[in-house]
């Protein structure tokens, strides 16, 4: 049991509890033996007993006691005594992901991604260190009071090559992956999921699904699809929305492979956050799911009528007995002819209700036979179109065969990745659009992924903004790579669109916005046009289009060059400057604390490697320094305490046994002593305070006194009294070094 106070492993004091966990209590404590604070993790007492127990918490000691990492909670120390099993990590001082996510209601884009980029290289270094976390989540993510992220609480982490984890996986149920949920296998991309979960957390304030039940939201991890980001926040750029999209795909198989590539694309994104770059993995159709088609139940159908009950046939039956028991509710191991027919006339997944069990049993050894046949002629001709296919993919690839060239069809170059990525995109079929309103046909054609490029007629048969013409007719397979061409109809009222290709930035703006249309601007690199300038219009010059339209001109950046100026970083959070420095594409150096006079960049950058506006490649590290405030000025205090003087006390007389203390400003007491001889030597260093106070405290004894009055000779006498006296002066010290 433990309690506060208790020592552990005779050098931890247990301070105060800072927090819970499914497994395991946390407690803050002190390290005597290198005098810092730690955090301590101690296994709950109703799990010490429990052998499976102790050996995942054995197992989370020992994975994370090999990872080292500034984005992943150190370990320093794992032990046990008396029954209690602790792990002692580093102490960062902070709060949870999830209590900043709840204090701002939502992060914005640049600082979600500046933190997924953190989190991904803590993550990354477990990773290279076969090690998977298993319950990344908000509430295992901890911010430092100086804005570094940090990955904790390996709970259920284990080396990869130890075996599958089981359905009793102890993550929060709103950031496990599909597979988690299952109970299958899991492995880096489960925790690239979680992590693509969190950043929806992040981004939006909200988690994507929710429940009554656990049951409930694991089930919908497994079929709902992911929601927009944008949906809630609209401002959220479409590069974070498709890494999102991405990480958070129900197949591993299409998602980030690794954290190397994730971090790629989020630091890509701080770049060009508008540019749609990320690239979607389309993997073959029969290895992905999806939903059954009238045409695949009528071979469900036809296959599942087929099956027999047969002990000697193996993996092919098996697989066909497989299938049958998805397509029914009831089935068992019952089949025979009368099963099949009905089977044929059921329309859709029903219950497959044999009839006359007892002739369906007898016919089977007449149908032993037939199908042993059947299923070695199968065998042969799936073979020999196996062997057909690999040789023309084969022959296709090397060139060795003229497929393609006849029938007026030449034979295509080879394809890029981008290409084959794009080849690989999800087709839909051209909705009709001729004769609607473009407004309404944009919105469509933006569900289904489709932008497609406008250009304008006048025409006075037709009212503006009705669509006259497309290149792609109704029903025609089409992705995000299709050119996608309309010509919408401007009226009598379309205005003319001015040239302004050649034109300074601020002089198109102007000029196309006097004549009514909105201007789009997007930005490239041309060695031709003259930095700010338009290098394309869309619609170009001379086009009509209707007033209020859209024209997107694009902006020349002159000559594209490695050379990128340097940003001032000095005043801004670490993480801010991280986030510029990706930005320009300029790497984080080394960061380090260091003291700086200047109170006000306490926390804040206060050196650059490189000054501001030189240039450097891109590519360049640049390194930091963090202020932690002042240098912590100290002073002396050398020379001598001299006796109370006659401005101080008339009084005051040598021989008198004084009490001296002397106390420094901020309460920090120097001297404290009883002298009847002065001066008293003083040779102190180190003072934190300018100034200080000297206090004398002595007793006065005054004498008795006899009085005689002159007039009637009456003598009186007063008694001796003694009096207590305290006299204060101020002293300065002085500065040291």
């Amino acid at each position: 049991m433990i309690k506060i106070g208790m020592m552990i492993g005779d050098r931890y004091e247990i301070m105060e509890k800072i927090g819970t966990g499914g497994m395991s209590d946390v407690y803050k404590a002190k390290c005597h033996k290198l005098n810092r604070f730690v955090a301590v993790k101690v296994l709950k007492q109703e799990f010490s007993e429990n052998a499976n127990f102790v050996s995942k918490f054995r197992v989370e000691a020992q994975a994370a006691a090999g990872l080292m990492h500034p984005n992943i909670v150190n370990v320093y120390d794992v032990g046990e005594e008396g029954g209690i099993y602790y792990i002692v990590m580093e102490l960062v001082e902070g709060i949870t992901l999830k209590k900043y996510i709840e204090k701002k209601a939502r992060l914005s884009v640049k600082e979600a991604v500046s933190i997924a980029i953190q989190v991904s290289m803590g993550i990354e270094a477990a990773h290279n260190n076969h090690i998977i976390h298993r319950d990344i989540k908000p509430q295992n993510i901890i911010i430092s009071k100086e804005g570094k992220v940090k990955v904790t609480d390996f709970g259920i982490a284990k080396a990869a090559t130890s075996n599958t984890i089981t359905s009793n996986v102890m993550g929060s149920v709103h950031y496990t992956s599909p597979e988690q949920a299952r109970g299958g296998y899991s492995d880096e991309k489960s925790d690239i999921y979680s992590l693509g979960i969190t950043m929806f957390e992040m981004l939006t304030g909200r988690v994507p699904f929710n429940g009554e039940t656990t049951v409930a939201i694991a089930i919908k991890h497994i079929q709902e699809p992911l929601p927009s980001p944008r949906e809630y926040v609209p401002e959220i750029p479409v590069s974070v929305e498709q890494i999102v999209f991405k990480c958070c795909q129900k197949s591993p198989d299409r998602r980030y492979q690794s954290m190397a590539e994730l971090v790629a694309d989020l630091k890509k994104s701080l770049i060009s956050p508008e540019e749609d770059f990320v690239k979607m993995v389309s993997p073959d159709e029969e290895a992905s799911t999806r939903a059954i088609t009238d045409k695949d139940m009528v071979q469900i159908k036809r296959r599942s009528g087929q099956a027999v009950k047969r002990e000697s046939l193996e993996e092919p039956l098996r697989l066909k007995k497989n299938v049958q028991r998805v397509c029914r509710e009831d089935a068992g191991e019952r089949n025979g002819e009368r099963n099949r027919e009905k089977h044929r006339e059921e329309d859709g997944l029903k219950k497959f209700q044999p009839e006359r069990e007892e002739e369906a049993d007898e016919e089977n050894g007449e149908y032993d036979s037939r199908m042993e046949r059947i299923t070695t002629v199968l065998a042969i001709v799936a073979a020999v179109l196996i062997g057909c296919i690999v040789l023309f993919l084969v022959g296709r690839t090397l060139g060795i065969l003229p497929f393609g060239k006849e029938g007026g069809a030449q034979e295509k170059p080879e394809a890029s990745p981008e290409q084959a990525a794009e080849e690989q995109a999800v087709q839909v079929k051209m909705p009709e659009v001729v004769g609607r309103q473009i407004g309404e046909v944009k919105q469509e054609l933006a569900q289904l992924g489709l932008f497609p490029e406008i250009s304008y007629r006048e025409n006075g048969e037709y009212e503006e903004g009705l669509v006259l013409e497309c290149n792609i007719g109704i029903g025609r397979p089409v992705d995000s790579s299709t050119e996608l061409l309309l010509t919408v109809s401007t009226g009598i009222s379309g205005i003319q669109v001015p040239e302004v290709v050649g034109l300074s930035k601020a002089q198109a703006v102007s000029t196309l916005e006097q004549k009514g249309f909105v201007v789009n601007k997007t930005e490239s690199y041309d060695e031709q046009v003259p930095k700010d300038s338009v290098i394309s219009q869309s619609p170009e010059g001379g086009a009509k289009a209707p007033s209020g339209s859209a024209v997107t001109i694009k902006i020349s950046q002159g000559a594209e060059d490695n050379k990128v100026r340097v940003p001032n970083l000095i005043g801004v959070t670490e993480m801010d400057a991280m986030a510029r420095l990706t930005e320009l594409g300029l790497p984080l150096g080394s960061v380090t604390e260091v003291n700086n006079d200047d109170p006000a960049l306490t926390g804040l950058v206060c050196y650059q490697s490189y000054s501001v506006g030189s240039f450097v490649d891109r590519g360049t590290a640049i390194d930091l320094r963090v202020s932690i405030g002042p240098r912590q000025m100290t002073y002396r205090y050398t020379g001598s305490i001299e006796a109370p003087s006659t401005e101080e006390d008339p009084e005051y007389v040598g021989g008198l046994s004084v009490h001296v203390t002397v106390d420094t400003a901020d309460g920090v007491q120097l001297l404290n002593t009883d002298t009847t001889s002065f001066p008293i030597p003083v040779n102190y260093n180190g003072i934190k305070s300018q100034k200080g106070t000297i206090t004398f405290s002595y007793t006065i004894t005054k004498e008795p006194t006899t009085y005689t009055d002159p007039e009637t000779g009456e003598v009186t006498t007063t008694e001796g009294v003694s009096e207590q006296r305290m006299i204060t002066r101020e002293v300065e010290f002085s500065p040291e070094g």
